[in-house]
């Protein structure tokens, strides 16, 4: 019976080494896969905040929204607030590095647009315009940046750089009377300076007053976006 307690110690201790140098491995593979497993989901560190709320407001099924009295449920697509079984009080609130304007095509549903996600999550810094009544961009342009696939479109991580050529041309067209390239034809000439991610692209250039300080995204079909990209208030 000795004999055999002690082989069952010695086993247990073994099996027990065993498990350590196995969990181990596995957190140091872990770490070797962290960098490229957050690239491929940016999102696995989203902390979710609960959604209790959103669970007693579907029991309750359609209720008011405080504003235009319109029979919704979670929240109104057309007031971009909660409804009145949802409390404001209960909604996480986010704040953004950055405003957002968001451009929504006129044929755009209303009540399946997600961009009012986020005008409900960060209602202080999203703006939604319906199209064709949107900003005057003009005077801003050096801080702004539209988000779209094109053939003259500037990789996220370059942002930074090409803010910063843009400004300085501003600048030396303000002080000539040569009129002033456009800046997406100046982009395509201009080398390429290191690569930045989009946060030192909002914080990194502020003491050189090249600061993003918005971005625009539009909100429509890819058949319903050539209107709106071809706007004259969104060329450069």
């Amino acid at each position: 019976q000795l004999t055999m307690s002690l082989n069952s110690s010695t086993l247990s201790n073994e099996e027990n080494s065993q498990g350590l140098k196995r969990n181990t491995e596995c957190l140091e593979s872990l770490e070797l896969q962290t960098p490229s497993s957050f690239q491929d989901n940016p999102l696995q560190q989203l902390q979710l905040a609960s959604q209790e709320v959103l669970e007693k407001a579907k029991k309750s099924g359609r209720s008011k929204c405080p504003r235009c009295s319109s029979s919704r449920m979670f929240y109104c697509y057309t007031c971009f607030v909660p409804v009145e079984t949802v409390p404001t009080k209960e909604i996480p609130m986010v704040k953004l590095p950055l405003k957002i304007d968001i451009i929504k095509h006129p044929n755009e549903t209303d009540g399946k647009s997600t961009a009012v996600h986020a005008k409900l999550l960060a209602p202080d810094d999203v703006t939604i315009y319906k199209y064709p009544c949107i900003p005057e961009y003009e005077e801003k342009r050096h801080e702004i940046a539209l988000i779209f696939p094109g053939p003259n479109s500037v990789s996220v991580k370059d942002i930074a750089f090409h803010l910063q050529k843009y400004t300085k041309k501003v600048v030396y067209d303000n002080n000539d009377d040569c009129s002033r390239e456009p800046f997406l034809k100046q982009a395509k000439l201009e080398p390429k300076e290191e690569e930045k991610s989009l946060n030192e692209c909002i914080s990194s250039n502020r003491s050189e007053g090249t600061r993003l300080k918005k971005i625009i995204f539009i909100d429509s079909t890819w058949n319903q976006t050539n209107k709106i990209i071809t706007d004259e208030r969104l060329q450069g």
